[in-house]
């Protein structure tokens, strides 16, 4: 008991804290929040050596831990994955500041002139897993959008994210920005995140939730905020008859094997019976060349030795592994039956020459990102041109698709008169 006392004390004293810098962030100047984050990307680079290291530490329990490979892609970092960092930080400091952006203007016939601008949502929680680049992304996109934010990240990833919390702290003291704007929860406690879904005695505004589906399901059970959905990314990717067989072999590739442990790897590849002689067999080659297990229909596994049978739950499994659930569809309604089926509305792909099946699968699919003759992996802020995201939102209200700094304000009127009174 005295533990969650304690633990409920301290998350009250982030709530408090995280409040009170909201008030400055909120009128920060875009000067100062670029200053801020042009430091951040330069001390995560002069903390490089400290956070591999402390990125070492976490690498080695996990592996101890027998965790999966997939996971530990996740976990880990690199050189090249801590310069994407910067890289990523420094791309949002690039981005125009959307605080007091007038988002429409328009006059009343009474002479009101009425703006609604954007505004900062106030103080954001986040709640992550294994991911330490979260970290980073996260507190420099709340940052940019003027809110303050409370991370909690997992007890996988503790040190890294530490260690690159600590640059985001260099940037901020450079700037002269309050250091309560990017806040760190210092304890591994599950009773830390129960904390922050009761919204810290109201100082957290929206919890955005990112990893596992147990952990999506249980901030939407138990948030009493508002929550940025982020549903399991159960990706499909759908080849048709009349998709050119070099591109559906890349693409595929790429969707499924890039990285296999992100929201937006392919989990399910679904082929127009029609190509089932011709586009098969060289798709699948190249997916079991890469190392891939193909878990397919009866169809497919008598068109295709290596494959295995797949089971009921297959069609349901984020895999975030070297596994994708194959099928033959009899064409575009059979793609768009098996999608609406399964799909937790994350990103779909088509890969077709013909326009009208692209045309029936965007119109058709209700998933936040749809593409055509691209790869799934293309789910991401960055790649948006957002600058980095801290999820992909599958719900509908508010924000859907990659969070970026746009999604993470909300908008007030101004409404400017010359003395007008209402009858």
């Amino acid at each position: 008991m005295q533990a969650e006392q304690t633990v409920a004390e301290i998350m009250a004293g982030l709530g408090v804290k995280a409040r009170a810098a909201a008030a400055p962030l909120a009128i920060a100047t875009a000067e100062r929040k670029h200053a801020a984050l042009i430091a951040m990307a330069e001390a995560l680079l002069r903390r490089k050596e400290l956070i591999l290291n402390a990125n070492m530490l976490d690498v080695d329990a996990a592996q101890k831990a027998g965790m999966a490979a997939s996971f530990i892609d996740r976990l880990k970092l690199d050189e090249g994955r801590i310069r994407s960092m910067a890289e990523g930080i420094r791309a949002i400091a690039a981005l125009k500041d959307p605080v007091g952006e007038v988002i429409a203007a328009w006059d009343r016939p009474n002479g009101l002139h009425i703006e609604r601008v954007r505004t900062p949502l106030g103080v954001i929680g986040v709640i992550y897993e294994s991911r330490p680049n979260v970290t980073a992304d996260a507190g420099a996109l709340c940052l940019k959008a003027g809110n303050a934010v409370i991370l909690r990240g997992g007890s996988d990833s503790a040190h890294s994210s530490r260690e690159i919390h600590a640059a985001l702290i260099e940037g901020l003291e450079a700037a002269g920005l309050p250091q309560a704007a990017i806040q760190m929860v210092p304890v591994t406690d599950r009773a830390a995140v129960g904390e922050m879904l009761k919204g810290l005695n109201g100082a957290i505004d929206v919890i955005v939730p990112r990893g596992g589906k147990s952990l999506v399901a249980r901030v939407s059970e138990e948030a009493r905020v508002p929550v940025f959905a982020h549903l399991e990314g159960l990706c499909h990717i759908y080849v048709d008859a009349s998709a050119d067989l070099e591109m559906a072999k890349n693409i595929v590739l790429n969707a499924k094997m890039r990285r296999t442990g992100i929201c937006g790897a392919a989990e399910t590849l679904l082929i127009d019976r029609k190509a089932a002689a011709t586009h098969l067999r060289p798709v699948l080659d190249e997916l079991a060349k890469a190392g891939c297990v193909i878990r397919g229909d009866a169809d497919v596994c008598a068109l295709y030795e290596q494959a295995e049978q797949a089971a009921s739950e297959d069609w349901a499994t984020e895999y975030l592994d070297a596994i994708i659930s194959v099928a033959l569809v009899e064409g575009i309604d059979g793609a768009l039956a098996h999608i609406n089926r399964y799909s937790s509305h994350h990103t779909e792909a088509v890969i077709a020459e013909d326009a009208t099946v692209v045309e029936r699968f965007f119109n058709e699919i209700d998933s936040a990102i749809l593409l055509h003759n691209a790869s799934t992996q293309f789910a991401d802020g960055g790649e948006f041109g957002m600058g980095a995201e801290i999820g992909i939102a599958t719900g509908k209200m508010h924000a859907r698709g990659p969070v970026g700094v746009e999604q993470l304000t909300s908008f007030k009127y101004h409404v400017r008169g010359n003395g007008q009174t209402r009858i």
